[in-house]
């Protein structure tokens, strides 16, 4: 027998459809907006408009972008920030979570209450910088990076959340064929936690990615900036170059600002879809337990 679906089944499909789709272009449309203006050839007095194809075409703005030597000296530093900080990231979160799943571990609460103040109270902008800058001695050293943030404690709480949810007779069988607690993390619950470290992966590298404060308050080498600062330097360079009533250089600001947004963005498109397999299983795996 087969199925016909009812009149209002059929509606209801062709508004579900109609729904997604406008949805789909809300959530697409702000990123092509940014494409097909720094595409444009002239877009002063347009950019408030709806654009749905470049106006005219150039890529001067990408040319004079990456024609810039800090570029590619800011691609250098954040490809190493964010491949080395991302794996000291997963280190210190994985262990930390781990610890806090082990019952025998007499100040397991101590520390999860000690861990989650962090969450609600700081020590301010000002201390953190003496510290940082006097007494560990981290100005213009790209360890200012990668040691604020070195690990965090949403991360961690999730990710411990999901190491409690690993049955125990695993680690017990391990443990019977004479392994440790260090057996039973790299080889037992790492490897069942693929989902959850893969959204960690995504976590921390989007955010040293787009890190740029830190650079600004520590680092005084040009050599030594990342991509971020490079584009917001070349952005409000490009910006006081225009001058007032300079109609040609005003289009061009306007074009590098959104090509700036592009080349910050697209490296990190290119990855998601490795992990997008993992996101959604991993994000959830926090949100019914945590």
């Amino acid at each position: 027998m087969v199925y016909k679906p009812s009149i209002g089944e059929k509606v209801f499909n062709v508004f579900n459809i109609l729904f997604m789709a406008v949805m789909i272009f809300i959530c697409l449309y702000p990123f092509w907006y940014c494409v097909t203006c720094s595409l444009s050839k002239d877009i002063v007095g347009n950019t408030s408009s709806l654009m749905l194809w470049p106006k005219g075409f150039s890529l001067g703005a990408y040319k004079k972008v990456l024609a810039d030597p800090l570029i590619l000296t800011g691609y250098k530093v954040t490809i190493f920030v964010v491949v080395t900080a991302t794996v000291l990231n997963l280190i210190f979160t994985i262990l930390a979570a781990f610890l806090l799943t082990r019952r025998e571990f007499a100040i397991r609460n101590f520390l999860t209450w000690m861990m989650l103040i962090t969450m609600y109270f700081g020590g301010g902008m000002i201390p953190t910088y003496i510290v940082y800058t006097q007494i560990l001695g981290l100005e213009n050293s790209l360890l200012a990076l990668i040691v604020p943030g070195l690990i965090s404690v949403y991360n961690t709480i999730v990710m411990r959340t999901n190491f409690d949810g690993i049955p125990r007779s695993l680690e017990e069988s391990v443990k019977v064929d004479g392994g440790n607690d260090m057996h039973v993390l790299w080889h037992i619950i790492v490897p069942l936690s693929k989902a959850v470290v893969s959204v960690m992966v995504l976590f921390y590298g989007v955010a040293h990615w787009n890190s740029w404060f830190n650079a600004l308050l520590y680092i005084k080498d040009r050599e030594k900036i990342p991509l971020q600062l490079a584009l917001r330097s070349i952005l409000i360079q490009e910006q006081v170059n225009t001058g007032e009533g300079a109609v040609d250089s005003m289009g061009m600001a306007e074009n590098i600002k959104f090509a700036t947004i592009i080349v910050a963005t697209l490296p990190i498109l290119c990855v998601y879809p490795f992990i997008q397999k993992y996101f959604v299983k991993g994000v959830m795996i926090g949100a019914v337990k945590g």
